[in-house]
């Protein structure tokens, strides 16, 4: 009998491939490796084919392959290459998950989380990609929910969801804690509210501005580095070249009121969050000058 009709025991094969009888038996129980006979006592019996059939068997086992996947790599109804492309893929997003954790493990072990920042952080370095934007993105629709998306106060809304895709392969300590604090921040009813409040009153107003908020960056911003109270005389000089000093008392009330509307350190907050989680440049804040400015209208509407 030569080595291509050779039959050997289930212990020859084992010895050959260096993997246990047990193992080899099961693989032939869910017909992975089919025996190529019997012996007359009935012992199953194969080829020598079978040692090359094993060893793939095995490799693409410990590559974490399925059974049913091996199986219909075997039957060549799917080539070694394309399961290979598949599974690299899910190792890439087990190695992300992996470095996300990781990098969870290191911002807790640099501070003395309490035992709910654990356990807010543990659970949302567990989301997947799609998992974390969903949250904002239920956020943004439930927030918008009935305005009309041509209104210029629901541009927000896309521009709210622009969370990105993926956290950094190994984000630092500020992109993990920008993330638990944009994920308790989107979570709470009532920035919730504030942020709909926002979008209603917005969709409702007109697109042009009585006043430029470039403008009130740059003299209200000046004027709250120089500590000039806005009830001062000098607050109402610098109030008159952002809006128009002859505009009435009423109006400035109403244009104070309005204005407060749409300015909010939390919602502030928010892009700063995800301007770290997306690496844009920082940028100054906004709303204080917006704050200083809202309390000059009202204290000078006489």
């Amino acid at each position: 009998m030569n080595d291509r009709t050779e039959l050997i025991t289930i212990g020859q094969l084992a010895r050959r491939t260096g993997l246990s009888v047990r193992t080899i038996r099961f693989w032939s129980d869910q017909d992975v490796i089919t025996p190529a006979g019997r012996s007359a006592a009935g012992y199953r019996l194969y080829d020598v084919a079978a040692v090359a059939r094993l060893d793939l068997v095995h490799t693409l086992r410990q590559l974490g392959l399925d059974l049913d996947t091996v199986r219909q790599v075997l039957r060549r109804q799917t080539s070694v290459a394309d399961v290979a492309k598949v599974h690299a893929a899910a190792l890439d997003t087990e190695i992300r998950a992996l470095q996300v954790r990781r990098a969870v493990l290191r911002s807790i072990a640099e501070r003395d989380s309490t035992t709910e920042e654990l356990r807010l952080m543990h659970k949302l370095a567990n989301l997947t990609a799609q998992q974390r934007q969903r949250l904002i993105d239920d956020f943004v629709t439930q927030t918008f929910d009935g305005v009309d998306p041509q209104a210029p106060g629901a541009r927000i809304a896309t521009m709210m969801r622009q969370l990105p895709a993926e956290l950094p392969t190994d984000p630092s300590r500020e992109q993990i804690d920008a993330w638990v604090e944009l994920a308790e921040l989107v979570s709470d009813e009532q920035f919730q509210q504030r942020v709909r409040e926002m979008a209603v009153t917005g969709a409702r107003q007109p697109a042009e501005q009585p006043f430029d908020p470039a403008r009130v960056a740059e003299e209200a911003g000046a004027a709250l580095r120089a500590g000039i109270a806005p009830e001062s005389a000098d607050a109402r000089q610098i109030l008159d070249r952002i809006v128009d000093a002859d505009l009435p008392g009423p109006e400035r009330l109403r244009l104070a009121a309005q204005t407060e509307t749409f300015t909010d350190r939390r919602v502030e907050r928010y892009w700063q969050l995800l301007g770290v989680l997306n690496g844009w440049p920082a940028a100054p804040p906004q709303v204080p000058a917006m704050e200083w400015f809202i309390a000059a209208l009202r204290a000078h509407a006489d």
